[in-house]
Formats: C-alpha cells, structure tokens, sequence
C-alpha cells in the first residue's frame, strides 16, 4: 500500500506543476453564438464549407453519372430523377457550393499575391465576393427552375 500512497503523492506534485502553468482566467464555455466574426472570417469559413459541400457531392454525382451510362433505360431514369424538386435544389445548392468556392479562390489567390491584405481593403473583398456569389446563386436558381 506504500506505492499506491507515493502514487498519490506523484499525481498531485503533478496536478501542482500543471494548474501553476495553466491560466486560471481562461473561459469555461465559449459560445459560438455570440461570437461577432469579421467579414473576411465568415467568407474564410463559408469557403470552407462549400469546399466541404462540393466533396461530399462528388459521391452523389460519380454515383449518378455511373448509373446513367449503364443503360439506356437507366439514363431516362436518372434525367427523371433530376427533373425532381428535390433534386433540383440539390443541383443549385452543389453549383452554389461550386460558384462560391471559386469566386471565394479567387479571392484568396489574389490575397496570396499580395494584394487586400490591408483590414479595410480585405473586408471590402469578402463582401464583394459574398455578394457576388449572392447574385450567381439567383442566376442559378432562375436557371434550374425557370
């Protein structure tokens, strides 16, 4: 039963040496919610998520293409699988995902050059990117059902 009392004493010489490194104001909780982003983060992390978005949907569109050059039958079945409302939302949220993500590296390449680097200039980028990708989105939606 010696070790196990020196066992007790190691860990708390050890809680010891850690809690006197670790910062005693640090916050508990963190939420998200209240969290005010700049315009440049909330554009970085929506270009994160389409990329995201456009990952996942190439399983779903290799699986498509591979079903509608099985047959002739099979193709028909696929075009009316698309012509679906449901589909039709799952085409313009992939080509929105897809128009972001470009119009967003773009942005970032140029960013990458060394130009709107500067916090009112960046700002200004990631707004015109939003909102241009606002606009293509639209496009697209009176493309897919008009």
């Amino acid at each position: 039963m010696a070790w196990v009392k020196s066992l007790g004493i190691i860990i708390h010489i050890y809680d010891l040496k850690v809690s006197f490194f670790v910062k005693k104001d640090r916050p508990v909780y963190l939420n998200l919610a209240e969290i005010q982003l700049p315009a440049a983060g909330f554009a970085s992390i929506l270009h994160r998520i389409s990329g995201l978005i456009m990952f996942v949907a190439i399983g779903f569109l290799l699986y498509f293409l591979e079903m509608s050059l099985a047959s002739e039958a099979a193709f028909e079945y696929v075009v009316s699988l698309l012509k679906s409302r449901v589909m039709q939302f799952g085409s313009w949220a992939i080509l929105t995902a897809f128009f972001y993500h470009l119009i967003a590296g773009v942005r970032h390449l140029i960013m990458d050059s060394g130009h709107w680097e500067e916090l009112q200039s960046g700002r200004l980028s990631a707004y015109a990117a939003i909102g241009f990708s606002v606009l293509v989105s639209l496009m697209l939606g009176s493309w897919i059902w008009l």
